[in-house]
């Protein structure tokens, strides 16, 4: 039989659609001795509810938990993301299945338990809804974790954004994590902390920032600290100035005998389009050149060198490599390994 006559029916054809309902049907005649009897499942209504997002792996003999501060949405790609056409946009998201309406970020918050330092980086956006309902997550999901705020030795910032920094004071002025160390680059403090930038109007979200960032920095002069570039400010911890979205934003590099992990913050904010098209350049950076140029040299160097990263934004927990391909990057998430950490 050839492949036309194969091919060739007078009677009703079959598409793909067809045959899946057809499949299903059959399983439920079987099922219900000959006769398709269609049934609604019966849902708790508990069954709709996420589990507190928390996550523990190894970096050597550091034990590093992610708690999420939830989901934060951008909207419209083009609102935040210039330089690649709005149809090239879409393009990257729907090759990649997601959204081209709206550019979901994530917020990864790092814990590391290191001996006797139990180090945070960065504390999320607090109870703040500039970007929505959907952020302010961490508190809860530390206490999910097991993780008392006041055991917290150390608070690392990468910089001194909203969703970086606004979780250190509750609303009513009190200091979450009571017995932490604060650790900021000296230029980003002085940057976010200048009053004069309240009445600034360009860009129009400057004043709203910098009134973040004083009632949540300002208040903890007695215990802040500066890192420099390159010091190793805490046992395994080295700071690695990455300027351009912030004037002192900083990546860290966590090391434990022959492992290490790059704590990259806000190098970079898309899995996708400022991986494949890294001089793409972000709406909330303070610099948008450097940011571009500061984000190829360090996702160069950590490609070459095969260090894995923990990126803020990235799809949950985002932890993963970076592969060099081309002009641009791709992001690999590792496998998530759901299982107790050996001792």
């Amino acid at each position: 039989m050839t492949q036309s006559s194969t091919l060739k029916s007078d009677g009703p054809r079959l598409d793909r659609r067809s045959l899946l309902l057809g499949s299903v049907g059959l399983g439920l005649a079987a099922a219900a001795g000959g006769t398709i009897v269609a049934s609604k499942p019966a849902l708790a209504a508990s069954s709709l509810n996420q589990v507190p997002y928390y996550y523990r792996f190894r970096i050597g003999e550091l034990i590093g938990t992610v708690v999420s501060d939830g989901i934060l949405p951008l909207g419209e790609p083009t609102g935040a993301f210039s330089g690649p056409s709005k149809e090239e946009l879409q393009s990257m998201l729907t090759s990649n299945f997601l959204s081209t309406e709206n550019a979901i970020l994530e917020q990864n918050i790092l814990v590391v338990d290191a001996g006797d330092q139990r180090i945070l980086f960065d504390t999320g956006m607090g109870t703040s809804d500039l970007f929505g309902p959907t952020t302010g997550k961490l508190n809860a999901n530390l206490e999910a974790a097991g993780i008392d705020a006041a055991s917290i030795t150390a608070i690392v910032c990468t910089h001194g954004h909203c969703d970086h920094v606004w979780g250190i004071m509750s609303d009513a002025g009190e200091r979450i994590f009571p017995n932490a160390q604060i650790w900021i680059s000296e230029a980003d403090f002085d940057f976010w902390t200048d009053e004069a930038k309240l009445s600034y109007k360009d860009p129009a979200w400057m004043p709203a920032f910098v009134e973040g960032a004083r009632r949540n920095l300002m208040p903890n002069q007695d215990r802040m600290k500066f890192f420099k570039d390159g010091e190793e400010f805490l046992p395994g911890l080295q700071a690695m100035s990455t300027p351009g979205h912030t004037v002192g934003h900083t990546s860290f590099i966590v090391t434990s005998g022959k492992d290490s992990l790059v704590v990259i913050g806000d190098l970079t904010h898309h899995h996708v389009i400022l991986m494949e098209k890294p001089l793409t350049e972000f709406a909330f950076d303070t610099d948008p050149s450097l940011s571009a140029q500061t984000r190829v040299r360090a996702l160069d160097m950590i490609a070459a060198q095969r260090l894995p990263i923990i990126a803020y934004h990235f799809p949950w927990p985002g932890i993963g490599h970076v592969e060099k391909v081309g002009e641009g990057f791709r992001y690999h998430p590792a496998p998530m390994v759901m299982q107790e950490l050996p001792s």
